[in-house]
């Protein structure tokens, strides 16, 4: 299972890396969401889990990661970004603002939110691949 994984890990990489994709400079950069300097998906493969404590502190930014196995993901500068939140029942999106961000403070975007719900991270540029960019609140 291990090595499936790993296996996953390597080709999501690769794909990231080689920007195969409809054109070939969209979403060809592989980023993520980080929770202060912590990418919040607990690994970036197709089965990869988003979840974020109702109660969490810190601050919610965007960056490109490099991936290399076996290691921690390195973060890069922080990406603009845009916040959402998808309401866990009736799945509704809503913008949480008109504003665009480098980092908000996640406290300012989980008093929007309930358990269940989902913070929604959204890109500016057709550049970044953020294949995690749903993340739930528990």
């Amino acid at each position: 299972m291990s090595t499936q994984i790993n296996l996953l890990s390597v080709f999501i990489t690769l794909l990231c890396a080689t920007g195969l994709s409809a054109q070939n400079s969209d979403f060809s950069s592989c980023s993520a969401a980080f929770l202060d300097q912590k990418m919040i998906v607990d690994e970036y493969t197709t089965t990869g889990k988003c979840v974020i404590a109702s109660d969490a502190t810190g601050k919610l930014s965007v960056r490109p990661v490099e991936l290399e196995s076996g290691k921690d993901p390195i973060p890069g500068k922080k990406i603009d970004f845009k916040v959402a939140v998808r309401n866990g029942d009736s799945r509704t999106l809503m913008l949480l603002s008109e504003k665009t961000y480098k980092e908000i403070d996640i406290q300012e975007v989980l008093k929007e939110c309930r358990k269940g719900d989902y913070i929604v991270v959204i890109t500016l540029e057709r550049l970044w691949a953020v294949p995690h960019s749903e993340i739930l609140v528990e």
